[in-house]
């Protein structure tokens, strides 16, 4: 397969130490980066999609596996946008192994938010018949990133948010001291917040959150 070869070289050769540099930091120096800045990155990686597009459309969960397992993070960030594009209205049932393993390996939230909205949340609007048994695994799940994953999947469901389901969720977490989980509370209910106000508000008044939750939720009512 020439793709992720060709994609290696390009992103080699746009190098730019410096970047890197900050923006490993950044990311409290967990993963290394070519130092390619976002709107490049995506420049870079169109013209090599395009010029390997049948390869790529015909592999997409192949290619983003292997692209997951190398160490620079701007190869990360093409595998999700590979299977977002190529998998939205063609994933099987089969694909929350896959989904589960992304969200499992080189975590950090830059990658699984982006996961969570836009790669979870559509293959439980195509299975919804999965959603209970899937959602209540990540919930119930000792790895932190599975967690927020379930408070944040309906991120981009608007008025078809199962919001019984998403109280239940805030609820199993609001005593966390992690802060990705607070913030995740926060954020999901700001979110339909921006649906029904009124149901997000009366249910803070009576959750007994974290204060970072609250504040997060409430963010935008006034």
């Amino acid at each position: 397969m020439n793709f992720i070869p060709f994609l290696e070289k390009a992103f080699t050769e746009n190098s730019n130490t410096e970047n890197a540099v900050a923006m490993s930091k950044y990311m409290k120096n967990n993963f290394q980066f070519f130092g390619i800045k976002t709107e490049e990155r995506r420049r870079i990686f169109k013209t090599i999609w395009t010029e390997n597009q049948k390869e790529v459309s015909d592999n997409p969960r192949e290619i983003s596996l292997f692209l997951y397992s190398k160490k620079e993070r701007e190869l990360h960030y093409c595998a999700l946008e590979i299977l977002i594009k190529n998998l939205k209205d063609n994933y099987i049932k089969e694909d929350i192994q896959l989904i589960e393993k992304l969200i499992i390996t080189n975590s950090w939230w830059d990658t699984v938010d982006v996961i969570a909205k836009f790669i979870l949340g559509d293959y439980l609007r195509k299975f919804p018949l999965e959603t209970d048994a899937v959602i209540s695994r990540f919930s119930n799940s000792e790895n932190m990133w599975l967690n927020r994953s379930a408070i944040l999947f309906q991120l981009g469901y608007k008025e078809k948010t199962n919001f019984d389901l998403l109280k239940s969720i805030c609820e199993e977490h609001k005593t966390s001291t992690e802060f990705f989980i607070q913030k995740a509370i926060g954020w999901a209910l700001r979110e339909y917040a921006k649906t029904n106000p009124e149901a997000v508000n009366d249910f803070v008044s009576v959750s007994n959150l974290k204060k970072l939750s609250e504040k997060e939720a409430l963010k935008n009512i006034k």
